[in-house]
């Protein structure tokens, strides 16, 4: 296939299931950027890609915990547009597959442990770290990940995306969590991020799982 017919694959491919951040703000950049790739003919791989969101999340981490709050945000919505391209350009040459979508998933968990670890160690340098504040970072990372494996486990349980079972269509799908992170560390608020994070992920969770248990 050649350029033009990748550049037009694209258009019509996507994901079945958006969050409203990545349908509204991350897919018409990531989109620019594939585009990019396609018309550049650089052969980088989606998995290189799926890496490449991976460490741009380290980065931000770091910069993180050192006090630039503002420009961890940005990179932590960087890493989230970025993670949108592997799947675009799979789709777009052809290369989409199960051993990609597993890698991505798993890099993506990843990803989410290290930008937590990053606001809990840098609250624990700059604040007086107590026991609400380590209950709401647990209640943030246990939060985002039951979100990821109640949708891993709803789809392969009921053939049905959690997302669209019920009320509350994608308030904590992994586009908004992240994107709140990122408006939360521009604003140097992170603990309200974790918190806004504990409350959407779990409530989520809980609605979502009713819902998902009344049809099995």
């Amino acid at each position: 296939m050649g350029d033009d017919g990748d550049k037009n694959k694209l258009k019509i491919t996507g994901k079945t299931v958006e969050g409203p951040v990545s349908k509204h703000i991350n897919r018409r950049i990531s989109r620019l950027i594939t585009l990019a790739i396609l018309e550049s003919g650089i052969q980088v791989s989606p998995n290189t890609i799926s890496w490449s969101s991976l460490i741009l999340t380290g980065i931000a981490c770091i910069v993180i915990i050192k006090g630039s709050l503002v420009i961890g945000g940005i990179l932590v919505q960087l890493a989230s547009i970025i993670d949108g391209v592997d799947g675009e350009l799979a789709r777009a040459r052809g290369m989409a597959s199960k051993r990609g979508a597993f890698l991505d998933t798993m890099l993506d968990r990843y990803a989410d442990i290290i930008i937590y670890t990053g606001i809990i160690l840098y609250l624990v340098n700059n604040t007086t770290i107590n026991t609400y504040i380590i209950l709401v970072f647990i209640l943030a990372l246990s939060g985002d990940l039951l979100v990821s494996y109640l949708h891993s486990k709803g789809t392969e349980l009921a053939n049905i995306h959690p997302s669209i079972i019920g009320p509350l269509d994608s308030i904590a799908s992994r586009d908004v969590r992240l994107f709140v992170i990122a408006i939360t560390l521009l604003l140097t608020i992170p603990l309200v991020g974790l918190i806004l994070v504990s409350i959407l992920s779990h409530i989520y969770v809980v609605v979502k799982s009713y819902y998902l248990y009344k049809i099995l």
